[in-house]
């Protein structure tokens, strides 16, 4: 089994941060179990600061990058 099977805080992290950097809404959490909903809102608040302080494109890729391995 691969390993991003097996994370699945981290993914749903790395969902929430490009959700969040795309500016979309919180509301669109695809989870209902509570650990892996708020790593997701983790992620998506991390995702909407960068995205305020404007990190997209190249900028914001390389930031996922950082965020993800300090995880």
């Amino acid at each position: 089994m691969k390993r991003q099977k097996r994370d699945v805080f981290a993914r749903a992290f790395k969902r929430g941060y490009l959700a969040g950097v795309s500016g979309k809404s919180k509301d669109r959490c695809p989870s209902d179990q509570a650990e892996v909903r708020q790593e997701w809102l983790n992620g998506w608040r991390e995702g909407r600061t960068d995205h305020w302080d404007g990190m997209t494109g190249v900028s914001g890729i390389h930031r996922l990058a950082d965020v993800t391995a300090s995880t």
